[in-house]
């Protein structure tokens, strides 16, 4: 039978060990506890060249801007049977049909996109269309109105209920050439750019990409300027697209205001404006017409435009073009 003193020192002991145990287990343990497993090498994409931004040689935008500010609502359609695709409302038992969240993502083309394009249009400005290719089939008009405001599209999947994950090069080169001649069809112009549904992609995206005639893609979010990409065949390179200010983690995983949401896009226009001082640099505005298109948000896009506008450094421009000016700057790169 244990005294007291044992009884207490046995305790201690016991404690002792539990809390060793849960820092190991939460990976709070010291540097020094983990080092004597050998680790192997880190494995990178290889798919661009390292730099550092100071290394790089200035340049500037035509009429000697900047910083180039590009615009891109994402035109997505969804399967009314899938419960894939961002949402207003949870829906964690994967109902269908999810009528609350289809029917406000429905919003966004009957009514939210157009609100953007009342407010391109006055601010005189043209977006790029992150566009699902079945949006081509089931909203015609809508991709009519778009072109007629001379609006550039990228290819974005065929809708936002599936990705390219897992598939076999074959098939996934099947799909992204049926995406791109779909929406050549519909436009009259073979896209040039491509933003994966969910920016997703496999190991063989980028050099498929290249070998369909794509030039430039917005998954890569690595830099405040374009570069180019390490691919099989053709030329392609990457344009900064900007997640930290897309609506979506903004507006509905972090639950921004308005004003909150307006101040995050000037913090990130001024910061990237001081610093085109010394390098020229991208600023993407990701949009989605069910967010920001709605009546309580979209004149806060509407005043970050206009303020942002007031400025003689930038140039508002498609992504095609700032990849053509680019090129332009680097006609070996």
């Amino acid at each position: 039978m244990r005294t007291g003193n044992e009884r207490r020192d046995f305790i201690k002991q016991g404690l002792f060990l539990a809390g060793a145990a849960g820092v190991l287990a939460s990976g709070l343990a010291p540097i020094a506890a983990r080092a004597q497993v050998v680790s192997k090498p880190v494995r990178r994409p290889d798919r661009y060249e390292d730099s550092f931004i100071f290394e790089r040689k200035p340049y500037t935008w035509p009429g000697n801007k900047t910083l180039a500010i590009w615009i891109a609502p994402n035109v997505e359609v969804w399967n009314y049977d899938s419960p894939v695709g961002v949402g207003v409302s949870p829906n964690s038992g994967n109902i269908v049909p999810d009528v609350i969240n289809y029917g406000w993502r429905e919003y966004g083309l009957r009514v939210g996109l157009w609100r953007f394009a009342d407010v391109f249009d006055a601010a005189g400005v043209k977006a790029t269309v992150a566009l699902n290719s079945l949006v081509c089939e089931h909203y015609p008009k809508a991709v009519d109105e778009m072109k007629k405001r001379g609006w550039e599209f990228m290819g974005h999947g065929t809708t936002n209920s599936e990705s390219l994950a897992g598939l076999n090069p074959e098939r996934e080169r099947e799909v992204i050439r049926s995406v791109l001649n779909t929406i050549e069809q519909a436009t009259g112009r073979k896209p040039r750019g491509w933003l994966g549904s969910g920016l997703v992609e496999t190991y063989n995206t980028l050099d498929i990409l290249a070998g369909e005639g794509v030039i430039y893609c917005g998954d890569w979010n690595t830099d405040d300027q374009p570069y180019p990409m390490k691919v099989k065949t053709g030329k392609l390179f990457s344009i900064p697209y900007c997640m930290e200010i897309n609506d979506i983690p903004l507006f509905i995983r972090k639950g921004y205001t308005g004003e909150q949401y307006y101040r995050s896009v000037i913090d990130q226009f001024e910061t990237l404006l001081a610093d085109s001082k010394k390098q020229p640099r991208v600023m993407g505005i990701p949009l989605h017409p069910m967010i920001t298109g709605q009546p309580l948000r979209i004149k806060y896009l509407q005043r970050a435009i206009a303020e942002m506008q007031k400025n003689d450094a930038v140039w508002f421009a498609t992504g095609g073009e700032i990849i053509d000016a680019y090129q332009r700057a680097h006609p070996t790169g």
